[in-house]
């Protein structure tokens, strides 16, 4: 692509990212909904002036690291360690029920069990990009409904990670070592421990000395992609380890400082992207052939993660309206799901005759979830728009 034709994308996203944002605001939805719908106008399904190209999923995969490493800043460890027991019986609760749902209804389209099994795992997984930034609108991400719901997300797609490698070993047949698979998690966490505990501080003091321009928050720019490399390494999700990064700066006293530089970075340009390119993806080809397909399996993601998560939070003490909202924060499928799709259909589990049907599956998982939590939770005075 063209430098200044790329550039023209750039003026186009963020203009149609904004406008489509204040509408939404306006009809008293979050802005991200009118965000991911611009997407989808603005992509092939319906005006096709923006198509998903590398460049722009590089700025969307910038723009969702910046946002989970955002919202780790803003994480209150204490009330995640707190509810880290309520967080688990959701996540688990979040995997188990959307593949027996999903693994349950594959046979009455005629699926064949490995590619049911795959579904269910598909659906088990969550997108908590979007669900942070719509509690963070309406000023529900720092209490304890929101840290639950993180807590709850990022465990969820360990589970999904670890569950899909043994899926596609035991299917496809493939040399996956799974117990490599579940090491590289536990990898992951103890590095992120010890960086974060002992090296993130000293980090942060050199650069604070450095006589250069923004220098705490390059210092934190710099980890916050190294640990979303490092992450992805291990085969853990990128946006796992720039939230942990996230975390682990919130408990210093550069906190502040990295999130005023980085919150203008990423919401006034890479941000933006991220929703907008959720919408891509769509597509109304063939669409008519698949739509019992899709009625069907878009009413299981829906109630499969909000039955299972609000259960989950209800046994663990929580009111039925926090129950509530905490399940429809765990129904958006996003770009987790979309990864894992591509994935199953790369891997030989997942048919080419479904993939398209469940891309729109995942789509409208994601359009549901910030309506609901606005519908739930409402708003609170620490709300703010960006």
């Amino acid at each position: 692509m063209d430098v200044f034709e790329f550039i023209l994308q750039i003026v186009l996203v963020l203009l149609v990212a904004k406008i489509a944002g204040q509408i939404s605001i306006r009809l008293g939805q979050p802005s991200v909904l009118g965000k991911i719908i611009a997407g989808i106008v603005l992509g092939p399904a319906v005006l096709g002036w923006i198509e998903q190209t590398e460049l722009i999923h590089v700025f969307s995969e910038i723009g969702v690291l910046l946002l989970m490493f955002l919202a780790g800043l803003e994480t209150d460890l204490e009330s995640l360690n707190k509810n880290a027991k309520a967080a688990t019986l959701v996540a688990v609760l979040g995997v188990i029920m959307p593949i027996l749902m999903g693994w349950g209804a594959a046979p009455i389209f005629g699926i064949p069990t490995s590619e049911g099994v795959f579904l269910g795992l598909l659906l088990a997984a969550t997108s908590v990009s979007i669900s942070v930034q719509t509690l963070r609108e309406i000023g529900w991400l720092n209490s304890r409904e929101g840290a639950t719901l993180l807590g709850a997300a990022v465990l969820d797609d360990v589970i999904v990670v670890i569950l899909i490698a043994v899926a596609i070993g035991f299917f496809v047949g493939s040399d996956t070592n799974i117990a490599w698979v579940i090491a590289q998690q536990i990898i992951f966490f103890i590095v992120i421990y010890f960086v974060g505990k002992y090296l993130v501080p000293k980090f942060m003091h050199l650069f604070e000395g450095f006589k250069v321009t923004e220098p705490i928050v390059t210092a934190g720019l710099i980890l916050l992609f190294a640990f979303a490399y490092f992450a992805d390494f291990l085969g853990v999700s990128g946006i796992i380890g720039t939230y942990f990064m996230g975390v682990a700066i919130s408990r210093t006293k550069y906190a502040k400082e990295v999130e005023h530089g980085v919150s203008p970075i990423a919401y006034g340009i890479f941000v933006p992207f991220f929703f907008i390119n959720i919408g891509l993806p769509m597509s109304f080809d063939g669409i008519g052939d698949q739509i019992v397909f899709i009625i069907v399996f878009s009413i299981i993601a829906v109630l499969s993660k909000f039955i299972g998560c609000a259960l989950g939070a209800k046994v663990c003490g929580f009111g039925w309206r926090s129950s509530a909202g905490i399940g429809a924060g765990m129904i958006s499928r996003g770009e987790v799901a979309l990864i894992l799709a591509s994935i199953g259909l790369g891997g030989g589990i997942l048919s080419q005759e479904f993939y398209g049907a469940i891309i729109v599956v995942i789509i409208v998982t994601t359009l549901v979830t910030p309506p609901l939590l606005k519908l739930i939770f409402g708003k609170r005075e620490e709300a703010h728009q960006v």
